[in-house]
Order: structure tokens, then C-alpha cells, then sequence
């Protein structure tokens, strides 16, 4: 991977973690760096599932790509808040 694969890559984690922290309902525990990491993972293993399922390189935006990516932040956002909060 690249030097700008990594820059994009981190750029797109943190709008995909922010965007994930949006659709929790509630306040999160979490602070910004946590939201970002998450951000960083949920982009990476959506973009892993949106190419096994066919759907990441389609013409223009790829939605479903993005949808899947927001889906799995939203779910690491919910998990790392359940988890700070029980700790």
C-alpha cells in the first residue's frame, strides 16, 4: 500500500467513524481517538466485505460500500462504549 493509500485511507476512517458515532442513538463514553480507530477499521473491513460481495468497484459513488462501512462503525462504536462503560 501506498503512502496516499494510508493518507485516504485514514481520512476516510475518520468520516466512516464519525458517521458511525451519528447513527448510535445516544451519548458514547468515547473519546475522539477511539471514535477515529474504529473509523480506520470498520473502513478497512468494509471495503473487504463490499469486494467479496462484488459491490466495491462500481460506476460512480458506491453506496452499498459506504452504507457497509457506516454499519460496521456503528456497531464498533456501540461495542468500544459498552466496553469503557463496563470497565
Amino acid at each position: 500500500m501506498e503512502i496516499s493509500g494510508i493518507i485516504s485511507a485514514i481520512v476516510i476512517g475518520i468520516i466512516i467513524g464519525l458517521l458511525g458515532r451519528l447513527v448510535v442513538p445516544g451519548r458514547q463514553h468515547i473519546g475522539v481517538l477511539w471514535t477515529i480507530a474504529v473509523g480506520i477499521v470498520a473502513a478497512l473491513l468494509g471495503s473487504a466485505i463490499a469486494a467479496g460481495l462484488g459491490v466495491a468497484d462500481t460506476k460512480g459513488v458506491d453506496w452499498i460500500e459506504w452504507l457497509i462501512q457506516i454499519a460496521l462503525a456503528a456497531v464498533g462504536v456501540a461495542a468500544v462504549d459498552r466496553a469503557k462503560v463496563r470497565a
